[in-house]
């Protein structure tokens, strides 16, 4: 009798299964090649749930769903969004002042401020990078202006090669910064409309109105010169670590980029919650993203804006643990433009 309520049960939760593995697909509007491929990505996706399951059903400070990236091992969405390339490098820019006569809040968010753009979503392509530099470009332009410009994350993943960038293989903010000086100022999102690709010569031509192109291993940089949205004079970097100079220039500057390690399961199925991943690393670094606040909801947080559409996470925000020694690398390679 026992053993025929055991399996029994077995195929209850296989049944189950099934049926959320439908609704999953219907959901995210997925579908595969042909049946072997939709085999493999069901039995990654099962491999997923249970593990959100588990998750859910333990005592930590976030939650996690199988969201439209579960049926990708860790591995697969490393490579399909993150940086291929480590992004904590050598400081040179100028270095963040933090003055002990500012004032310290206790919670900011840049968002009630009309700063910060809505979230975007850079796609099967490691421009993390570029999303980070524009949101926080984005803020501060916002700020002296009035105006708050969407900002031409293409336009870095094609042009700015020659700096040390990468395009889809990942890049370092500050390389974007000094680009967008260089080439006194970035493009607008709807001039330079976003396309999750290195444009090419085969995929763009370039003839008028274009009026500037440069080629390199075959990729083009087509920008409009009249279509520049924002520009930067230089870019200053918040000290290797440091939390409390981080807290001091989200609070008093704006919107900071961040980059951090991201190259966990639950950091790819994240829901909502305070993350808190032990097993992060504060100076393996793979994403960049953008600190647009902090507070404290039972344990302090930053609030940090994703680039993977608003399907993800809390709206395409994430609470990331903050004072817990640097975790992930919040704090390790932060920096932001002057404007």
């Amino acid at each position: 009798m026992k053993i025929y309520l055991l399996f029994a049960l077995i195929g209850f939760t296989f049944a189950v299964k099934e049926v959320e593995w439908q609704q999953w697909k219907t959901k995210h509007s997925k579908s595969y090649a042909d049946e072997a491929e939709e085999s493999v990505r069901k039995l990654i996706w099962q491999d997923n749930y249970l593990f959100v399951q588990k998750h859910n059903s333990e005592n930590h400070t976030f939650t996690v769903e199988t969201n439209e990236f579960a049926d990708l091992t860790a591995e697969e969405f490393k490579k399909l969004y993150l940086s291929q390339i480590n992004m904590y490098s050598e400081q040179k820019g100028e270095m963040h002042v933090v003055s002990s006569e500012r004032p310290q809040a206790s919670t900011v968010d840049w968002r009630t401020k009309g700063v910060v753009t809505g979230v975007k979503n850079q796609g099967q392509c490691g421009s993390c990078w570029s999303f980070s530099t524009t949101g926080s470009l984005e803020g501060q332009h916002a700020m002296k202006s009035g105006q708050l410009v969407s900002l031409s994350e293409q336009q870095l993943v094609d042009c700015s090669t020659r700096y040390g960038n990468h395009g889809c293989s990942g890049g370092l903010m500050d390389n974007a910064f000094k680009y967008i000086e260089a080439n006194r100022g970035l493009d607008t999102e709807e001039c330079y409309p976003y396309r999750a690709h290195v444009s090419s010569q085969k995929l763009h031509g370039c003839g008028p109105p274009c009026l500037a192109c440069f080629y390199t291993q075959n990729e083009i940089c087509e920008y409009r010169t009249s279509c520049i949205g924002a520009t930067l004079s230089s870019y200053r970097d918040i000290t290797h670590g440091s939390e409390s100079s981080l807290q001091d220039a989200v609070e008093h500057i704006g919107p900071i980029s961040v980059a951090i390690d991201a190259g966990h399961r639950s950091f790819q199925l994240y829901k909502t919650g305070i993350y808190n991943e032990p097993e992060c690393s504060s100076t393996k670094l793979d994403h960049g993203v953008l600190a647009v606040g902090y507070g404290t909801e039972g344990a302090a947080y930053w609030l940090v804006k994703n680039s993977w559409g608003p399907g993800w996470g809390m709206e395409g925000y994430v609470m990331m643990s903050k004072d817990r020694n640097n975790q992930c690398g919040i704090a390790t390679q932060a920096s932001y433009p002057i404007v």
